[in-house]
């Protein structure tokens, strides 16, 4: 008889068990849940944008497109992303990048992505080009590269190296670690056209390229403005 009371017992300690292991597994699930919606807002829209600010367009006729032949103008631009991105070389990238279409003309393992500023206003404008990194999951930002060309001249832009605190070669640094690129450009005159082809690839030979990035993710975009306000976190 005692050996029924105690098989009875165990068995609802069992059920007491395994309730509050379903509730654990439905609170784990709703959490995760909750997660990847968040992730799913933070990277809706692709991974890379251009963005003309849309009162300086209006105040001074620049204006933004990605097809040179049919000029469809717009305040907001956005590159097609690639599934996956293993780290390549440079020396892998089309030479001809540049060159090699209008708009998306990703590779393989690198976005490419080209687009034009006009200025059809009737005075001569200056304005900044700003990159901001959005978010980056496993530090994948330590090994990242992004390459500029304006109307032909290339700059290719790094995280400063982890351990010499000096730029990576061949590169120029970071302008800070939220904001990697910040430049003027100067004396837009009327009928002036600016070609930008930008690339974003991961440098292998870059010492920062180690296993812990795989599975990373960034998101970055690009800002054309008047003028460039500084921030305290611009120099962090």
């Amino acid at each position: 008889m005692s050996k029924v009371v105690i098989t009875a017992d165990k068995l609802r300690k069992r059920k007491r068990t395994f309730k509050i292991s379903r509730i654990i597994v439905l609170i784990l699930l709703i959490l995760f849940s909750f997660a990847y919606i968040i992730l799913g807002i933070i990277y809706n829209g692709g991974k890379f944008t251009i963005t003309l600010d849309p009162s300086f367009a209006l105040e001074s006729g620049i204006v933004l497109y990605e097809n040179k032949e049919i000029k469809d103008k717009k305040n907001k631009l956005y590159a097609s992303e690639i599934d996956f991105m293993d780290n390549i070389s440079v020396k892998w990238i089309d030479p001809n990048v540049d060159n090699a279409g209008d708009g998306a003309h990703n590779g393989e393992n690198y976005i490419a992505y080209t687009f034009y500023l006009e200025n059809e206003g009737k005075e001569t404008m200056n304005y900044w080009l700003e990159c901001t990194i959005d978010d980056v999951i496993r530090h994948v930002d330590e090994a990242v590269r992004i390459m500029i060309f304006l109307n032909g001249e290339k700059t290719i832009y790094a995280k400063e190296n982890s351990l010499t605190k000096e730029a990576e070669e061949g590169t120029e640094k970071f302008y800070s670690s939220t904001l990697p690129i910040l430049r003027e450009r100067k004396d837009f005159k009327p009928g002036d056209i600016d070609k930008y082809t930008v690339v974003v690839w991961l440098e292998g030979d870059d010492p920062d390229c180690v296993d812990a990035l795989i599975g990373g993710e960034i998101k970055m975009h690009m800002d054309i403005r008047e003028e460039h306000i500084e921030q305290e976190k611009d120099k962090k």
